[in-house]
């Protein structure tokens, strides 16, 4: 948080929370102190996020609430396609872009739905990883140049329904994860009599880094070695299948974060296709995979949750090294396959939820002007902040925490009453603030002072769940950008972690994006004035929406799709609104029948009006809220 003497305005809001760099033109703040959000970037209009929140309210939506913004999702297919048209025209390479988007990513109807209708007009087509995938691909592809890519391992039923699709004229390649599922599939379309397409994953020395770096390398779970890959095409020669092995694939890892990582199993990749295709094998199509970061921390550096590089790096950096190395081999340039996915649907969903109220470190340390010293160890700590100062603060700081432990030493041993312990409490976390305050920013305290940061922070309590809508923060620590979406003309007042709703302790976040994009433990945050407050939770559109677990029964959160309207006074309008969960529906998620449970609780209802502990009157009402409840969403309505 800023320094109490620095101006405080919207830029130095923007900056605290780093917005524009995270925001990468999508995403700032407004003259009124709201978060905007432009679709288009700058060739589209700007909205106030707070207002699409009134408009979704007014629809009847509670919190928590996830927004859609269905032109940028477009938008962000346009730009990728595009980028790689550039990169393709300024090289003069002789081959097309066909990407792919892998809804294992998000697999929503709706955000399919929008994607392939963007990529129209680029043949845009579709990756799938599994069998229920697959089922919804083959309904939702419409344009057979595109191309269907299937990964992951394949049962007779997964090649049967590709199969399916080769025969109504799509483009569905069966991409070999391991030797023996090839022999699968030339067995499977020979009893059919229909001629598959062939894609073969290759295993790399090449991998990422960070948490994804699993997904390549040696000893990665998918692809093929040099030896199988061998075997492979003398497999698909004896199967007379030389002209249907169509694609080279690799895949060196999710998001990511540094260029260097891609140049390099880009031309490792290249160079394997160019000798396979010197042994008689015409392919045509190279897949680079996924892997194209976003930066979600906005510091634009090789961390985890960030990449050191530009849209237009990857696709350029993509295409002039699969170039070079197969100009070198003298090879025809083949048609580029990308399966971005993160970098195409993470920034169009925002969650926004609302701040219940807040268990403040230092709220009593207001009174501590009132204190009656009952013992020396709260007589000792009264002076340390009747004198503390700049020269002194260290010194006094340290005297504070021997003070402390002495009291927590005493009351161990039972020589120190409650109101003793209280007091030296009070007193000590108001010393603390004070110094953390006299320093102008947290990278020029002392690391012992540092440290305390975090445990003065207050706790906001928020109407969500971190296991339902950020499993990945959970479980991964991935880091997302976080900014209450108004209020912003205002200078922040709380250092503070949040605290969902849940009951488990790790239902927290206590891991922020600092206004240099590195990580931070606490989050400025303003004093609530007994008006609605609500925080925004940002970059939320790539596997969030599809990972979330059922923690505490608190199921899917309400959503609103929203597009721009120049015609709109607001400027936009609210397609469709999709309820959340209600509480019947998480429990038939996990067998409970809403029938039985109802009649379960009536039993027991009709039991008591005959022991006469409940009158009829009342034991129906009873029963006819609890049925009402079965209706209601899972989360906190007040």
């Amino acid at each position: 948080m800023a320094d109490k003497e620095t101006p405080w305005d919207i830029a130095q809001a923007a900056e605290t929370y780093n917005i524009e760099r995270w925001g990468v033109g999508y995403f700032g703040v407004n003259a009124e102190g709201n978060v905007s959000v432009r679709p288009l970037q700058e060739q589209g209009a700007e909205l106030d996020i707070t207002k699409v929140v009134q408009e979704a309210r007014e629809r009847g939506l509670s919190f928590p609430l996830l927004l859609r913004f269905q032109d940028l999702l477009r938008h962000r297919v346009q730009t990728l396609n595009e980028e790689f048209r550039a990169a393709i025209k300024e090289s003069g390479y002789q081959g097309q872009y066909r990407g792919v988007f892998p809804i294992k990513v998000n697999q929503l109807r709706e955000v399919v739905e929008e994607i392939v209708d963007a990529g129209a007009p680029y043949h845009y087509g579709i990756e799938v990883g599994s069998k229920p995938e697959l089922f919804a691909a083959l309904a939702m592809h419409q344009d057979n140049e595109s191309l269907v890519i299937c990964n992951g391992y394949k049962d007779p039923l997964f090649i049967q329904m590709a199969l399916l699709g080769c025969k109504i004229g799509k483009t569905v390649v069966m991409v070999v994860e391991k030797l023996e599922e090839l022999r699968a599939i030339i067995e499977v379309s020979e009893s059919v009599g229909i001629k598959p397409y062939i894609g073969i994953r290759v295993r790399l020395q090449s991998k990422g880094a960070g948490k994804w770096a699993t997904s390549g390398g040696e000893n990665a779970k998918f692809g093929l070695s040099t030896s199988d890959l061998l075997q492979a095409t003398e497999l698909l020669k004896q199967h007379n299948l030389t002209d249907r092995f169509k694609l080279l694939h690799f895949h060196i890892g999710s998001q990511i974060p540094d260029i260097q990582t891609v140049k390099r199993a880009v031309r490792e990749a290249a160079r394997f296709y160019a000798k396979i295709w010197q042994l008689g094998f015409p392919l045509g199509y190279i897949d680079v995979g996924g892997g194209l970061g976003v930066d979600y921390d906005g510091s634009r550096t090789s961390l985890d949750s960030s990449m050191n590089y530009t849209l237009t790096e990857y696709t350029r950096d993509v295409v002039y090294n699969i170039l070079e190395i197969l100009n070198d081999e003298k090879v025809p340039h083949p048609n580029i396959v990308s399966e971005s996915g993160r970098a195409i649907v993470a920034h169009h969903s925002v969650l926004i939820v609302d701040v219940l109220g807040v268990i403040e470190k230092t709220k009593v340390a207001k009174e501590s002007s009132d204190i009656t010293p009952t013992h020396k160890l709260v007589a000792d700590l009264l002076e340390i902040k009747q004198n503390l100062n700049k020269k002194n603060r260290r010194e006094q700081f340290h005297d504070a925490v021997q003070i402390k432990e002495d009291t927590q030493s005493r009351f161990d041993l039972g020589l120190l009453d409650l109101t003793t312990k209280a007091q030296v409490e009070v007193l000590f976390w108001e010393i603390v603030e004070e110094v953390i305050h006299s320093y102008p920013n947290p990278k020029s305290m002392p690391v012992e002072v540092r440290n305390l940061l975090p445990s003065l922070g207050d706790q906001f309590l928020c109407n969500f769940s971190v296991f339902q809508s950020m499993l990945d923060h959970w479980a991964l620590g991935q880091l997302f950008p976080i900014a209450p979406i108004h209020r912003l003309n205002e200078r922040p007042q709380h250092h503070a972690t949040l605290v969902d709703i849940t009951c488990d302790s790790d239902g927290k976040i206590s891991k922020f994006i600092d206004n240099e994009g590195v990580m931070s433990e606490t989050l400025p945050l303003h004093t609530l004035n007994g008006k609605p407050y609500y925080l925004g939770i940002f970059l939320m559109g790539a596997y969030q929406d599809i990972m979330g677990d059922l923690h505490n029964l608190f199921g899917r959160v309400n959503e609103a799709h929203i597009f721009l309207d120049p015609d709109e006074e607001s400027g936009f309008y609210i397609e469709e609104t999709i309820p959340g969960n209600t509480i019947g529906q998480v429990l038939a998620d996990v067998q409970y029948d809403t029938a039985t449970i109802e009649r379960a609780l009536k039993s027991q209802i009709d039991a008591a009006i005959k022991a006469d502990v409940l009158k009829p009157n009342e034991g129906m009402r009873l029963l006819e809220s609890y049925e009402q409840g079965l209706k209601a969403s899972t989360y906190l309505q007040f």
